[in-house]
C-alpha cells in the first residue's frame, strides 16, 4: 500500500451553527426578565432597533391562532388543537438537538452549547432535565435559593388556595436568614385578611424545611428547632426565653431559673449551640425575591383556558425603517453602508427570533395545560405523570426544544405560580394496574392523611401503605417513608411526641 498525502472528495450534510442560530437557541432558554435584559443590550448596540407599544389585546378580540402572544384552549373537547394556519417560515422554533455537533442531547440530562468565536452569543448554557423531567428530590439537590426551596413546598403543603396565597406572600417577605422582618399585623392589613388567618399561614410556613424559617426573632427560631427535635420542655423554654443571659454568661442565674443541675444544664447548652440561628443562609440566592411569571393562565367563562405571555415583562421590539432610510440616504462611504446593512440584518433576525420564541413557548405551554388540565381544575391530587418526550411527540417538536422552553419559565394560575418543570413528574404504579399517578399526587395524599390523623392513633408507615392502596396508590413501605420525609413530615414516633406536647391538637 502506497504511503503519502492525497486529496479525497467527500459529500456530507451538516447543520451549521451560525451566530443567528446560536442566538435563537439562547433566547429560547431565557426567562422573560432575562430576555428583557438581552433586549436592552441589543437596543444599545443597534441604532435600528426600537421599542414599540405592546398592549395586551382584549380576550374577545383574539381569534385562535391569530395572536402569537395568546392561545385558547376550548372546553369541549379539551384535546382539540388550536388551528395554526401559519406559513412555513412563521412556525415555532424547533431544533433537533441530535443534528447539532455543538448542541447535542447526550442523554445525561444536560445540554450545552459554547463557541468562543461567536462573542457574546457563544456563552455557555447548561440546562438540567432528562426525559422524565426533574423529580422533587432532584430539585432539592440542585443549588437553589431559599425562596425557591420554600415555594416548592407551598404547593403540596397548602390545600386551601387562600392559605397558599398568604404563605407565598410571606415567603416573599423573608430576609436572607429566613426571618420575617415585617410585623404580621402589617402583612394582614396589606392583604386584607384577618390577623388570625395570617397567623395560621405563618404557622404553615414555619413547618417548612429548613426548621426555623419564618421566625420573627432569634428566640422563636431556636424554639421551632427545639420543638422539631422534641427538646422543647419547660426548662428549655425558659433557657430560650433568656438568650440574653446566655450571651452574658450568667449561667448560675440560668440554672436557678431552669431548676436543673450542672449536668442537665450542660446538656441544654450543648443542645442550644447545635441549633442554626440563621437557617436561611444555607441556601443561595439571598432572601425571598418574588417570582415573575412568564406565562399567564386564566379560566374562560365557557370552562376553557386562555394561555398568554406576560407582556409586562416582554417589550415589543421593532425595526425603525424610517431611520434606516434617512441614514442610508446620507451615507456615501461604502464601509458605512455595509455596516448599516449588517445592523439591519441583525435587527430583522432579532425580531424574527423573538417572534419564534413566543410562538414556541405558547405551543409548549398550551400542551402542558392540556395534559395537566385536571391539576388546574382540581389540584395536585390530579397531577399526571408527564415526560418531555410525551409533550414533544404531541406537538411534533424535539425533546431538546421542550427542555429549553421549560427551563427558567414560570406559569401563573389561580392555584399559584409554578415552574414549568414542576409539571413533569415521575409516575407511581396504581393499585389496579391501570396507568400511573404522579409522585406529587402521592405526596399530597400522604400529607392529607397525616394531617387528619387522630393524636391518639398516629398512623405508622405500614398503615399509610394500606390507606394509600385503598386510594389506588401501590407503594412499598420504604417509598412511603421516602415521600413522607421529602415533604418534611416526621415518623410516627416523632409526630406522637409533637402532638402530645401540643395537647393533641
Amino acid at each position: 500500500m502506497a504511503l503519502g498525502p492525497r486529496l479525497d472528495i467527500r459529500q456530507s450534510q451538516s447543520l451549521v451553527m451560525t451566530p443567528q442560530l446560536q442566538q435563537a437557541i439562547k433566547l429560547l432558554a431565557l426567562s422573560n426578565l432575562e430576555v428583557e435584559a438581552f433586549i436592552g443590550e441589543a437596543l444599545e448596540a443597534n441604532p435600528l432597533l426600537d421599542v414599540g407599544e405592546s398592549a395586551p389585546l382584549a380576550a374577545d378580540a383574539v381569534e385562535p391562532g391569530e395572536d402569537h402572544r395568546r392561545t385558547t384552549l376550548e372546553s369541549s373537547p379539551v384535546d382539540q388543537l388550536v388551528a395554526e394556519g401559519r406559513a412555513a417560515d412563521d412556525r415555532p422554533l424547533d431544533i433537533d438537538g441530535s443534528a447539532l455537533d455543538r448542541d447535542r442531547d447526550t442523554g445525561d440530562g444536560a445540554v450545552s452549547l459554547a463557541d468562543p468565536s461567536i462573542g457574546d452569543w457563544g456563552g455557555e448554557i447548561r440546562m438540567s432535565g432528562g426525559e422524565d423531567g426533574p423529580s422533587i428530590d432532584e430539585r432539592g439537590e440542585a443549588e437553589e435559593s431559599l425562596a425557591e426551596h420554600l415555594h416548592a413546598q407551598a404547593g403540596p403543603s397548602c390545600r386551601d388556595p387562600r392559605v397558599q396565597f398568604i404563605v407565598r406572600h410571606l415567603i416573599g417577605q423573608l430576609d436572607e436568614a429566613g426571618y420575617l422582618p415585617v410585623p404580621l399585623r402589617d402583612v394582614a392589613a396589606e392583604l386584607g385578611v384577618p390577623l388570625a388567618e395570617a397567623e395560621g399561614a405563618l404557622a404553615v410556613l414555619q413547618g417548612f424545611d429548613p426548621t426555623g424559617v419564618g421566625a420573627r426573632n432569634l428566640a422563636e427560631c431556636i424554639a421551632l428547632q427545639a420543638k422539631e427535635a422534641d427538646r422543647y420542655d419547660p426548662c428549655m423554654a425558659r433557657l430560650i426565653d433568656n438568650l440574653e443571659l446566655v450571651a452574658r454568661g450568667e449561667f448560675a442565674r440560668l440554672k436557678r431559673m431552669c431548676a436543673v443541675d450542672d449536668e442537665d444544664f450542660a446538656d441544654m447548652l450543648a443542645e442550644l449551640r447545635g441549633y442554626d440561628p440563621k437557617p436561611g443562609l444555607r441556601f443561595g440566592g439571598g432572601g425571598g425575591d418574588p417570582v415573575t411569571p412568564d406565562i399567564l393562565l386564566t379560566a374562560r367563562a365557557d370552562g376553557g383556558w386562555d394561555v398568554s405571555l406576560n407582556q409586562a415583562t416582554l417589550p415589543r421590539v421593532i425595526v425603525n425603517r424610517t431611520y434606516y432610510a434617512e441614514v442610508r440616504g446620507s451615507c456615501d462611504d461604502k464601509a458605512a453602508k455595509g455596516w448599516l446593512s449588517e445592523k439591519l440584518a441583525d435587527a430583522n433576525w432579532l425580531v424574527k427570533a423573538l417572534d419564534q420564541r413566543q410562538k414556541t413557548i405558547l405551543k409548549v405551554a398550551t400542551e402542558l395545560v392540556r395534559q395537566q388540565d385536571a391539576f388546574f381544575r382540581h389540584g395536585v391530587s390530579q397531577l399526571k405523570p408527564l415526560t418531555l418526550r410525551a409533550v414533544a411527540e404531541a406537538i411534533a417538536m424535539h425533546e431538546s426544544t421542550v427542555s429549553r422552553v421549560t427551563s427558567n419559565k414560570y406559569l401563573h394560575c389561580e392555584r399559584g405560580t409554578f415552574e414549568l418543570k414542576y409539571f413533569f413528574t415521575s409516575g407511581v404504579a396504581s393499585s389496579d394496574g391501570e396507568g400511573a399517578v404522579s409522585a406529587e399526587a402521592v405526596k399530597a395524599s400522604i400529607k392529607q392523611l397525616i394531617d387528619a390523623e387522630d393524636a391518639r392513633s398516629i398512623l405508622s408507615d405500614d398503615a399509610l401503605v394500606d390507606l394509600l392502596k385503598a386510594r389506588g396508590f401501590d407503594l412499598a413501605r420504604r417509598t412511603v417513608a421516602k415521600y413522607r420525609e421529602a415533604i418534611g413530615l416526621g415518623s410516627s414516633v416523632q409526630r406522637r411526641r409533637q402532638k402530645a406536647l401540643s395537647g393533641g391538637r
